[in-house]
């Protein structure tokens, strides 16, 4: 139980830290929605989310008013949408249906975002893997919350580059298909390597097919949290600035450890995890990038950054861990570019490339993240990001992930605006030399010499 004082110091977290929890996601499976008939297979899926998470909105307004601790997002993530249509859909158009009732039910309960449009092809695809994948764009483009995520590698099987080609012109072809809204249905995609079963953080979030039949799992974060903490103890040496990141983890995640549970109990719902990551918004103060600049670097980008954030993100996890017996998802830090005031700050000041984003996410929690780059960026260069960034995670046997945007209009050093907690971003520039006869060799990277622990 969290104790009086342990309570007065949360309330200081909340109101002048920038404390929250984030995300309240709800996860459904849908095998059970599996039919030969398409028709039947929407009402199925329809049915089960409205029923299921018909309370999911109301409990996470109770709980956050009643408890005084913002519960800022509510949402849903569903077994990945390429199994659940696998039988039905003969088409990418016959998946473009499902995913509008998967939109119509997140409205229904109110949710922020539904995840679980998604396929798993780290080492081969079938026909339904790649229907749903064509349909993306089409997708993305017809709804306003659902999100998608494709996971092309695992260090157990490789990296399927069939699939990272494909997904390079599929990025592409969603920022066309949504130009309008300067390619926003990108925001809604995300590329794995090693994804995991249970993160419930957008755009990523799916229910995997080990989990049971409905699980609560919560995000929190508190970016602005370890920063004032850090501010107590400047000149200080390692020893005392690990220990402080450590103990102000380990607090934030109680904090989720008791949302968490609440909304089990109210719900009905098995408690599955807490995910300790620190989730940076565009809100001043609650910055990833402010934290490194903490540590003791002018800009994010400068020489040490990589070496702060492996010590943020390993005493981020060494703290949560002590303080639930269920820490899972992604846990640890996030370096979105358009979410960090402190990251896009950093980009305008010519501090931070994508080539030292890449660097730091060798020792980060997820990848390249909400970064805008050229509308005019070729389908083969996309694909070469991603087949890098999958690399990383396929041999240090960790989590990464690609969310870029090329904006279709806009070049380098021009501003997109996203709105809300995706916020907004400069446009990078991307590295001009060809991949085209790397990225176009078909089959796959093996999987490392390390993989094999049987």
């Amino acid at each position: 139980m969290i104790n009086l004082f342990e309570a007065r110091e949360t309330n200081k977290m909340i109101s002048e830290e920038n404390l929250d929890v984030r995300t309240i996601t709800m996860g459904i499976s849908l095998l059970d929605c599996i039919d030969s008939k398409l028709d039947k297979v929407n009402v199925k899926v329809y049915d089960k989310i409205t029923t299921m998470a018909r309370n999911l909105v109301q409990t996470g307004e109770d709980i956050s008013r009643e408890f005084g601790i913002p519960v800022v997002n509510k949402r849903i993530s569903v077994t990945p949408i390429a199994l659940v249509g696998g039988a039905a859909c003969k088409s990418p158009e016959d998946f473009v249906s499902l995913a509008r009732t998967l939109d119509r039910a997140a409205k229904e309960v109110g949710v922020n975002f539904i995840g679980g449009y998604s396929a798993l092809v780290s080492k081969g695809m079938t026909k339904a893997d790649e229907n749903l994948i064509r349909s993306i764009p089409a997708a993305m483009a017809e709804t306003e919350r659902v999100c998608s995520s494709v996971n092309v590698g695992s260090t157990k099987t490789g990296i399927n580059m069939d699939a990272v080609k494909l997904m390079g012109e599929i990025v592409k072809q969603t920022a066309e298909n949504t130009r309008e809204q300067d390619s926003l249905g990108c925001a809604k995609l995300v590329i794995f390597c090693n994804a995991p079963d249970d993160n419930p953080f957008m755009a990523g979030a799916f229910h995997g097919v080990t989990e049971a039949d409905a699980i609560i799992n919560v995000g929190v974060s508190g970016p602005g949290v370890v920063k004032h903490a850090l501010t107590k103890v400047r000149g200080k040496d390692f020893e005392v600035l690990c220990e402080t990141i450590k103990k102000t983890s380990f607090k934030v995640t109680r904090v989720g450890q008791l949302v968490a549970q609440e909304a089990s109990r109210r719900l009905g719902v098995p408690f599955g995890i807490v995910d300790l990551s620190l989730a940076p918004t565009p809100a001043i103060g609650d910055s990833v990038a402010e934290i490194l600049e903490e540590i003791g670097l002018e800009s994010v980008g400068a020489p040490g950054t990589t070496a702060a954030l492996a010590l943020l993100n390993d005493q981020v996890k060494k703290g949560g861990v002590m303080a639930s017996s269920y820490v899972g998802g992604l846990s640890g830090a996030f370096i979105p570019v358009s979410e960090d005031q402190g990251m896009i700050d950093a980009v305008n000041a010519g501090a931070l490339t994508l080539e030292k984003l890449e660097a730091m996410t060798c020792v980060c929690s997820v990848g390249l993240d909400m970064i805008a780059i050229p509308g005019d960026t070729k389908p083969t260069t996309i694909s070469g990001i991603i087949a890098d960034e999958m690399a990383i995670g396929m041999i240090n046997q960790k989590t990464t992930a690609v969310r870029l945007i090329p904006v279709i209009g806009k070049g380098v050093g021009e501003t997109v605006e996203f709105g809300g907690l995706l916020g907004y971003a400069p446009v990078m520039p991307v590295n001009q030399f060809s991949c085209d006869a790397f990225v176009n060799r078909t089959g796959r990277i093996p999987a490392p010499v390390h993989s094999f622990k049987n």
